[in-house]
């Protein structure tokens, strides 16, 4: 299922880049949920893997760095050393990067199973191994 909602994709700067700074440092299983008729905490939750905790670290550090570079300051975050789970949020966008296991334990794509789907890369992956 892929951009199923692509005109929120396209119309939003900074759901856009983040989306480009993720793939361009090789994040994983990229999800992007559409919640803002079901949560009052954010509208877009963007979830990602990295492959080792060096992965994940890169990937958040990164993600955070360029952002800034572009203008776009994080309201917090958490992890981002930790390596296992990192949390950046950007008011209107959560970002969250997970070590693949610690992805499945939370399962946040369940938890927000009734979310409109923006962006799933996950059945790319798996699929049938042709470029």
């Amino acid at each position: 299922m892929i951009e199923k909602k692509s005109s929120d994709l396209q119309g939003n700067k900074k759901l856009l880049l983040i989306k480009d700074l993720l793939e361009e440092k090789k994040a994983e299983n990229l999800v992007i949920l559409d919640l803002k008729d079901l949560s009052s905490v954010t509208d877009i939750l963007v979830v990602a893997s990295g492959h080792s905790d060096r992965h994940v670290q890169a990937v958040s550090e990164f993600l955070s760095q360029e952002m800034k570079k572009q203008g776009f300051f994080p309201l917090g975050s958490e992890g981002l050393q930790g390596g296992r789970w990192a949390l950046i949020d950007y008011g209107e966008i959560v970002v969250h990067v997970f070590y693949n296991e610690t992805r499945l334990h939370y399962d946040l794509e369940g938890v927000w199973r009734d979310a409109p789907v923006i962006l799933d890369e996950r059945q790319m992956d798996s699929g049938s191994g042709t470029n």
